[in-house]
């Protein structure tokens, strides 16, 4: 895999970003105390074990799998993706058997992108999903990386607003601090 493709992404550094989210997520919250790695941001939102488990069931149904049935050319919705599921599957585990087995699905998975040997037609090819309709595979991978990135951000604000109180007047200039609003 090489070279910008029609889709206006580069293979190569999809597998670049991927092979890197299961390292520096890691080196971010391996071996920090409850206090990090439990915190959020209020209600209903997650704490960087809860992201943790969202990552690996997007693993092991999410990515791949669709990307299979893309390349199938199946006619039906992708299988509609649970974004909660983390909260039962993961349930009671340590952070470090959830770190090492994404970094453990991550390998595979990426093992197998490779193994596709994409080509710029292949990422044209589309599925539909059961609620923004018709996708491509390029999208696909794209937001996969872009989703990794969404969320190695949100751990970084949710693990910053545990001292959002202790920066006190700097706090000012800490954007990461601020809450976040959609337009």
């Amino acid at each position: 895999m090489n070279s910008m493709t029609d889709n206006g992404i580069n293979l190569d550094d999809v597998v670049a970003m991927l092979a890197r989210t299961p390292a520096s997520l890691t080196a971010l919250v391996e071996g920090l105390s409850d206090t990090w790695v439990t915190a959020t941001e209020g209600d209903n939102t997650w704490s960087p074990y809860d992201v943790m488990g969202h990552l690996i069931h997007g693993e092991r149904t999410d990515w791949i799998p669709r990307a299979r049935h893309i390349l199938a050319g199946e006619a039906r919705p992708f299988d509609s993706f649970d974004r909660t599921a983390q909260f039962t599957e993961s349930h009671g585990e340590s952070l470090v058997e959830l770190l090492a087995r994404f970094a453990d699905l991550r390998r595979d998975n990426i093992f197998t992108l490779l193994e596709m040997n994409l080509t710029s037609e292949d990422l044209s090819r589309t599925g539909l999903h059961p609620e923004l309709g018709e996708v491509t595979l390029g999208q696909l991978l794209a937001t996969w990386v872009v989703h990794d990135l969404d969320h190695v951000g949100q751990i970084a604000r949710t693990m910053a607003k545990v001292y959002a109180d202790a920066v006190g007047p700097w706090s000012a200039y800490l954007s990461i601090l601020q809450d976040r609003q959609r337009k």
